[in-house]
């Protein structure tokens, strides 16, 4: 008889923006739809309903044991590393002969590169697709910040990559919470770097309260250095290269001679 496929447990940062706690249901569905058969279900760490039990105990009220755990997250540090593993023994313990198996986290990926690139020809009307058009633009790419600085480097990295190849005078990175440069700081090295057009660029899957912050403290440093263009991007949201990557990261957890997991997502 053939063993069933682990279900698909997402987990998610939480945040205290409703528009962004529904984004991240709104993905969650999409996924069960793409995926007709596979049990999927999502939850938070922290901060915002549905919280990762009450995922769990969804799934487990369906019957499934097993489970792979997709952290809907950028970074492999800070609540990825420890949080969530920490969240899933608990549940472990409250539904024994249940399994999981850990996905990684999404970032950096070429397919989340190319939507972050889109992000910033939408911000720059279309006007700058050619490395001739680049060569003048400057992007500050903003990450959440965390007290773990493995965390703090996977920006940096996300950045070094986005740089290679497509021709931009720079990316620098900032963060907006717990981490230096914050975002105005880290406008200011773009300044005295000689930039004069300048792109900020969040990134986070789905929009909140820090995307927001972002975005205020862009237009205040704007406002106040009218002699720089500063532009803000778009969140990478529900693209169809996340979509595709949550599956692909899913397919990782599954031991190469397992043909219970799906093959491909719908």
């Amino acid at each position: 008889m053939t063993t069933p496929a682990p279900a698909l447990l997402l987990a998610g940062h939480g945040t205290r923006d409703d528009a962004g706690a529904e984004a991240f249901r709104d993905f969650v569905r999409e996924l069960g739809r793409r995926n007709p058969g596979l049990p999927v279900a999502g939850g938070f760490i922290g901060l915002s309903p549905p919280p990762l039990g009450d995922a769990v105990a969804e799934l487990a009220a369906q019957g499934v044991r097993r489970f792979a755990a997709v952290p809907l997250m950028l970074v492999s540090a800070g609540p990825a590393g420890s949080d969530l593993p920490a969240a899933l023994a608990r549940e472990q313990e409250r539904y024994p002969g249940t399994s999981y198996a850990y996905g990684r986290p999404l970032g950096p990926h070429p397919a989340l590169l190319a939507v972050l690139e889109r992000r910033l020809d939408e911000a720059l009307g279309g006007s700058a697709r050619t490395p001739q058009d680049r060569a003048g633009v400057t992007v500050l790419l903003v990450g959440r910040g965390s007290t773990d600085p493995e965390a703090n480097a996977e920006v940096h990295k996300a950045a070094r990559l986005l740089w290679e190849g497509r021709g931009y005078a720079g990316v620098e990175t900032a963060f907006v919470s717990l981490a230096a440069p914050d975002v105005p700081s880290g406008l200011d090295r773009c300044a005295r770097l000689g930039a004069r057009r300048i792109v900020v660029l969040p990134y986070f899957l789905f929009d909140g309260v820090l995307p927001e912050r972002i975005r205020q403290q862009s237009e205040g440093w704007a406002t106040a250095h009218p002699e720089v263009e500063v532009a803000s991007a778009d969140v990478i949201g529900p693209e169809p290269e996340l979509l595709d990557l949550v599956m692909e990261r899913y397919r990782e957890t599954q031991p190469a001679d397992d043909d219970s997991a799906p093959s491909h997502a719908y």
